[in-house]
Parts: C-alpha cells; sequence; structure tokens
C-alpha cells in the first residue's frame, strides 16, 4: 500500500515539476530570453518590449531597436499603459487606472502551439480615439482565439499628443522630414516585431490578420493605406472606424484643417515651451493635461497627418488610386453606435433644437436629408439625430472601405452588428459602439447574470468568423450561416443580430446621400 502511495506521488510530482517546466519554459527574442505563464493549455507573455522606451531624446521620434537584457525577462504582468487621462466618471468604458509610463512599447502573446508550428496570427490594435487604452483589458484576453488555433498578439501604441504631436522642429530632425505619426510607426514596430520574432510562439510570420475597433480600426485603415507596411500583414479586419474625410496635411492648411505642423506650434506654446528640447523636458503629466485642459474646442486633438512618408496621401486618395496595400478585408460597424459616445443631456430634445443643429449643416439639401431621418414629432428626434450621426462616422466610412477593397483584387466581408447585449440599460444603449468586441473575443463578462444562451452562441459564431478568416482570408465554414463578399450590386452584409443572417442594401439610401452630399462640399 506505502509502495503505491509512494509511486502514486512521484506520479503527481513528476506532473507538476512537468507544468512548472512548461509555464517557465524560455523563448528567445529580440533582446533576450522571456518566461511567460500557462492556463488552460495556452501560454501567455505579457509585457514584452518591441521597441526602445520612447523616453528623453526619444520622445517624438520614430521607434528604435530594443534594448536588450540579461538573463530571462520574467512576462507575466502587462507592461505599463502609454500616458492617457482616464474616461469620465460614469462612461461605459471606465476601467480601474494602471500604471502609466512612457516606457509603454510592450506588446501581448498567447499561444498554444507546440514548437514548430505555424499557426496563423491576429494582432489586434485596440481603440480610446487615439488617446486612451491599452493592449492589457480582460476583453482582449487571447485564450479563447488560442484555443481556436492562432497565436494572438496585442500591443499598445504612443497615443494622443506623445503619439501624434507634429511640429516644424521635429520635421526638421527627421531623415524623412516627417513628424506627428509616431503612433503609426509604433504599430508597424510591433509588426515587424511580429515577422521577426512569432515563429518562436508557434505563428506564422507569412499569416498575418491586423485587427481593432475604433481607434483601432482607424489604425488598421492606415497600416492599410501605408506603404511602410508592405508585407507585414496579410489580411484586415475594421470594427467601426475608417478615415475616409479630409486628413490634415503636416505643413499646408487643407480642406478647413489647420496644418499638423501649425497645430504642434501652438501645442508648444500652451505648454509654455519655446523649442522641441524645452517640450521634451515637460512632463509627461504635464503634456497630457495641457491636452487635456483645452479650451478652445479641441484645436490640439491628435491624428495621423499627411507627412508624404508614413502616408503619402489621404487614406481616401490611396485607396481610389488603388495604391493601398490589397488584402482580404472585414469591415463593418454596429447599429447604436453614438448611445455612448454622446453625452445624454446634449442630444436635442424637441424638434426646434433638432433644427437648430441639423439644418446649418445640410442647407439646401436639408428636405433630401429630413426624408431619410423623419422626424414627425419630439419623440422622433434622438433616433434621427443619433442615427445620422453613426451613419456618417461609421456605417458610411465602412461601406466604402468595403466598395474600395472589392475593386480591386482581394475580396470584402461586410457587417452590421445589431444584436444589443443584455445590460440593465439596454433599451437606450441598443448595440452601442464597442460591443461587438466582447462577442469577437468570446469574452463575455462571467459577471453578467443577464447573459442568455443566445448571446454565447452569438460570442462563438463571431468568433469563428474571424478565426477563419484569418485562417484563410474566408471567414465561412462548416455550421455557419454562409457569408458573401462585398459587391456593388446586390450590396451583401452579415446582419449580426439575434438571427444571424446575410441582408443586402445596408441603409442604401441614407449612405448614398450621404455620400453624394459629401462629395458635393
Amino acid at each position: 500500500m506505502r509502495r503505491n502511495l509512494t509511486l502514486v506521488a512521484l506520479a503527481l510530482g513528476l506532473a507538476f515539476s512537468g507544468l512548472a517546466f512548461a509555464t517557465n519554459d524560455t523563448i528567445k527574442v529580440d533582446g533576450g530570453l522571456i518566461s511567460g505563464t500557462a492556463a488552460e493549455g495556452v501560454r501567455s507573455f505579457k509585457g514584452i518590449p518591441f521597441a526602445a522606451p520612447p523616453v528623453g531624446e526619444l520622445r517624438w521620434k520614430a521607434p528604435q531597436p530594443v534594448v536588450p537584457w540579461q538573463g530571462v525577462r520574467q512576462c507575466d504582468a502587462f507592461g505599463p499603459e502609454c500616458p492617457q487621462s482616464p474616461y469620465p466618471a460614469g462612461s461605459m468604458y471606465a476601467a480601474p487606472p494602471q500604471k502609466q509610463s512612457e516606457d509603454c512599447l510592450y506588446l501581448n502573446v498567447w499561444t498554444a502551439a507546440k514548437s514548430g508550428e505555424k499557426r496563423p496570427v491576429m494582432v489586434w490594435i485596440h481603440g480610446g480615439a487615439l488617446t486612451r487604452g491599452s493592449g492589457a483589458s480582460r476583453t482582449y484576453n487571447g485564450t479563447s482565439f488560442a484555443k481556436k488555433g492562432v497565436v494572438l498578439v496585442t500591443i499598445n501604441y504612443r497615443l494622443g499628443p506623445l503619439g501624434y504631436l507634429a511640429h516644424p522642429e521635429l520635421t526638421g530632425e527627421s531623415p524623412r522630414h516627417s513628424s506627428g505619426n509616431y503612433g503609426v510607426l509604433d504599430q508597424i514596430a510591433a509588426l515587424k516585431w511580429v515577422q521577426k520574432n512569432i515563429a518562436a510562439f508557434g505563428g506564422d510570420a507569412k499569416n498575418v490578420t491586423i485587427f481593432g475597433e475604433s481607434a483601432g480600426s482607424w489604425s488598421v485603415n492606415a497600416l492599410v493605406a501605408t506603404p511602410l507596411a508592405k508585407g507585414l500583414f496579410h489580411r484586415a479586419i475594421g470594427e467601426s472606424g475608417g478615415s475616409f474625410g479630409p486628413m490634415a496635411n503636416l505643413k499646408e492648411d487643407r480642406a478647413r484643417l489647420t496644418a499638423a505642423e501649425k497645430v504642434g506650434a501652438a501645442f508648444a506654446k500652451a505648454a509654455g515651451a519655446d523649442s522641441i528640447k524645452a517640450l521634451r523636458a515637460v512632463s509627461a503629466d504635464k503634456i497630457i493635461d495641457v491636452f487635456n485642459n483645452d479650451t478652445e474646442g479641441k484645436k490640439f486633438r491628435t491624428s495621423p497627418n499627411v507627412d508624404g512618408w508614413v502616408l503619402p496621401d489621404e487614406i481616401r486618395n490611396i485607396f481610389a488610386q488603388g495604391k493601398q496595400n490589397d488584402v482580404p478585408v472585414i469591415v463593418g460597424s454596429n447599429a447604436n453606435e453614438m448611445t455612448t459616445l454622446t453625452v445624454p443631456a446634449t442630444v436635442p430634445k424637441t424638434i426646434e433644437d433638432y433644427r437648430k443643429r441639423v439644418d446649418p449643416l445640410y442647407g439646401e439639401a436639408t428636405r433630401d436629408f429630413d426624408a431619410l431621418y423623419p422626424v414627425k414629432s419630439d419623440a422622433d428626434v434622438a433616433a434621427a439625430y443619433l442615427g445620422s450621426l453613426r451613419d456618417v462616422t461609421f456605417t458610411l466610412p465602412m461601406r466604402t472601405w468595403a466598395r474600395m477593397t472589392a475593386t480591386g483584387r482581394s475580396k470584402a466581408y461586410l457587417y452590421f452588428f445589431s444584436h444589443v447585449p443584455p445590460n440593465p440599460n439596454s433599451k437606450y444603449l441598443g448595440a452601442y459602439h464597442a460591443a461587438e468586441i466582447a462577442y469577437v473575443f468570446n469574452n463575455l463578462n462571467p459577471q453578467n447574470t443577464m447573459l442568455q444562451e443566445l448571446d454565447h452562441k452569438l460570442a462563438e459564431m463571431m468568433s469563428t468568423y474571424w478565426v477563419n478568416f484569418a485562417k484563410t482570408g474566408d471567414p465561412n465554414g462548416k455550421g455557419l450561416p454562409k457569408w458573401i463578399p462585398y459587391n456593388g450590386t446586390d450590396e451583401p452584409y452579415m446582419d449580426f443580430g439575434d438571427v444571424v443572417q446575410v441582408r443586402n442594401h445596408l441603409l442604401k439610401e441614407q449612405l448614398d446621400f450621404l455620400e453624394q452630399f459629401q462629395k458635393r462640399r
């Protein structure tokens, strides 16, 4: 009996020893050796540096190579967030405060692959208006994706004025005579890191899908457009974000947009700095404070600019000329995007208030606008107002992205997320901005007691479509409703509602009107 117990104990010891070995297994990447953790058959590596800390003289410079380290780096915790201000209290997107630092260029990897495998890779780019967020979030946990056969990577990139500030002196410092697109360059650096290192995690560098939501989708859009990202990815997914309107130019005022360098010079003045050297000496906290305390209509709002290098032209022109990285795409948006992106108190309540907002915008086209977004009483105002904002900001740009892709060699798959996630305020919120992310990642909040079987089924289905697309460029697979590629005649799209089904001509009359109206301006 004792001998049997000894054998059992020995066997258990060996088993736990093997688990510990698997957990502490080391991997060589740029910079040195790293170790991670393991759970549920998935290894995770958090806080892997993919570039040198962009601090001191490296603030507002293109990302530099990783600084090597000695020994084994324990990658068992997320790196710091890039400097940012928190979401306002009560926001749907508010989260507990995390450590912040300018030393923030880190990424995270989840994998269930064995050594030598070549699994498809998915690289997630977070949203947050290019001013907030990070690759560390419960919703972005890559375990579910890894279990379905992909290697999942989430990344950080510089935000706000630290990521997108242009300035004449910065342009003069640059060997490419460019400034202001540091966040995009960080994303490109992360993709280059994936190309060099992902094989060590069982990933296939020749099969990389980039995907993101909101500002993450704007970023995917920019990466598809920039020649600097050519060959770094092979498919793209954009969720609620495309940049097909006018863009700021680096040096010239264009289309009523102030030159990015002028914006940067004004920012430096507001921060009390008369040179870039002085501005680099200003603390990151003050940089963010100056940005957030702008009292002149957000004139310091930052975004990518047409600099002649990262973006040689406006994104819409790059696509129109067929000069983008021609890859298959999944693109789409949600049915009630604006419910969480507007303050309810600022939404017009009466027809009189509504008319004051709408009539100056549409002028002679107001009658046509009213026919498409009808308001017969005060009760109709909110739906018409939020619906028109949704279509201008999200629905139309995503259809434009699908159309401009479908005219090339690659296929585009358009979707509309209309399922209303259950929550105490779901009647007002509807299928709100970013609601689809938890379904895509199959990471529904286990603490939400209102979730139904329908929610879990939809999450399983959407994540499978995304994984299938990452594997082959086609989201379709056994047991899934057939998703038809977009074409300009039938205009098919997948409606991710309570019933998942293909529909046609998404809000066609509204989007056609808005498209033509924008062309006339």
